[in-house]
């Protein structure tokens, strides 16, 4: 019975979490995430470099004992570095099963976003777009989905998971 309560409450809380995003910004682009995806939102936190990593990899961080890889999303998509300040965050989610910290200039909020506000990105895109799970549509303004799982490819979870 305690196991049938329990996938209950999981549904239920997949449920609450459904079509929710939470919505950040580099540069003047807003950027939404799954919120079933994120662990937790921290502050910037001493970031120790890892030898021979990716330039978009900052480094670790240790998070209440466990060792955390950082990266800047900013670097990842191929934008300018920007000096960290009071509002630069750390989005901490999982990727293939590797906790993950993602460093954004800042977090906006969390907001549903429903399916007839999702459009397909135009296939235009080339390498950035395969980030890019969808656009929503909020109002006046578009915040790019990002399909988290590609954040990273299979070959860099597996190098970040034997390097931590």
């Amino acid at each position: 019975m305690s196991e049938v309560l329990g996938n209950e409450a999981l549904e239920i809380e997949e449920d609450t979490q459904k079509n929710k995003f939470l919505i950040f910004s580099l540069e003047s682009e807003s950027y939404g995430i799954e919120i079933r995806h994120v662990t937790e939102i921290i502050g910037l936190q001493p970031i120790t470099q890892v030898p021979e990593m990716p330039e978009y990899i900052m480094g670790i961080i240790n998070l209440r004992g466990k060792i955390i890889p950082v990266m800047d999303v900013r670097l990842r998509f191929n934008k300018e570095s920007r000096e960290y300040n009071d509002r630069t965050c750390v989005i901490v989610i999982e990727i293939n099963d590797i906790p993950m910290g993602l460093i954004i200039d800042s977090v906006s909020e969390v907001i549903p976003i429903t399916g007839e506000n999702i459009v397909e990105p135009p296939s235009i895109y080339s390498e950035g777009g395969r980030y890019i799970n969808g656009i929503g549509k909020v109002e006046d303004e578009v915040v790019l989905l990002l399909d988290s799982d590609r954040l990273l490819n299979e070959e860099e979870s597996e190098n970040l998971a034997n390097t931590i």
